[in-house]
């Protein structure tokens, strides 16, 4: 590309029409000048989006320095040259001396250089396995609070954002919460938590399709489902005593999934009482039996 000539690109963010123009322009960033012509934006559920656009031009003195570096790179490979030819014939004048024992410690030498070299590598993929969770971390955290903000605002709603990660014992995930803070929200949570779900829902489906790939997200409002987890542990408790006492099963009011989830757990390492679920739709509902 001739110098001081520009090309504009466009991608999903500003950083990935950056990086497409650097492979297509075959230069590195600090070659290049980048100008921001527009700003992309997710939209919701996928409606609105639009493309962030970058225009790039190479600095003007990216064409000297590649020459200058060149040349510098040629005199090094030069001098590096000489430096091999050099150490492959002492290399070789040592080898013709070498006794069998002197090779025997060498290939030992070897051996060692090995293990230790294979040591270094499973660290090294280790520390970059760790540092792309914490990439992929990062990206969900970002995602999952503009989507939130732009449905908050949407609905006229004021409120801050907390988030932070969950410790799930049941299948070791580490789901992400985003509890909404501020006043008169009632309206987020809905009977029974419903219209929260159908947030969470949503976030949920939002966030997948825009990864590709399944994360767990979980939605609150004023720590609502923590104080909600522990009213309906009390209460399968209750239930649970007052069975044993009479004899005869308890059904709980209609729940949705995650809430009879509560009360199975609550109650499955249970002496004597154990749960089932009973009824169709939004009509399901927990039942406490009495062990035989």
């Amino acid at each position: 590309m001739k110098n001081g000539q520009s090309k504009e690109y466009t991608a999903k963010s500003v950083e990935a029409a950056v990086e497409e123009g650097l492979r297509d322009m075959g230069v590195s960033r600090d070659q290049i000048e980048v100008e921001v012509i527009q700003e992309g934006s997710r939209g919701i559920l996928g409606i609105g989006a639009t493309d962030a656009q970058v225009r790039l031009k190479p600095k003007e003195e990216s064409a000297e320095a590649e020459v200058q570096q060149q040349e510098e790179s040629g005199s090094a490979d030069e001098i590096e040259a000489d430096e091999v030819v050099e150490a492959e014939e002492a290399a070789e004048t040592e080898a013709s001396i070498e006794t069998g024992e002197t090779l025997a410690a060498v290939e030992d030498s070897s051996v060692a250089v090995d293990e230790q070299l294979s040591v270094q590598e499973d660290d090294a993929r280790t520390e970059f396995e760790e540092e792309e969770e914490d990439d992929d971390d990062a990206e969900l955290e970002d995602l999952s609070f503009d989507l939130l903000s732009q449905m908050l605002q949407h609905l006229g709603i004021e409120a801050e954002i907390e988030l932070s990660w969950l410790e799930d014992e049941e299948d070791g995930d580490r789901p992400l919460c985003l509890n909404v803070v501020g006043d008169d929200l009632g309206l987020l949570i809905g009977r029974n938590g419903e219209t929260l779900s159908s947030i969470q829902y949503l976030i949920r489906l939002m966030v997948n399709q825009e990864l590709h790939r399944w994360k767990n997200i979980v939605i609150d409002v004023d720590g609502y489902k923590e104080r909600r987890a522990e009213q309906l542990e009390q209460l399968a408790q209750r239930m649970a005593e007052q069975v044993v006492a009479s004899g005869r099963p308890a059904s709980l009011e209609p729940m949705p999934a995650n809430e009879r989830r509560l009360v199975h757990i609550a109650l499955r390492n249970h002496e004597h009482v154990y749960t089932s679920s009973t009824g169709e739709d939004n009509r399901r509902k927990v039942q406490i039996l009495l062990r035989q």
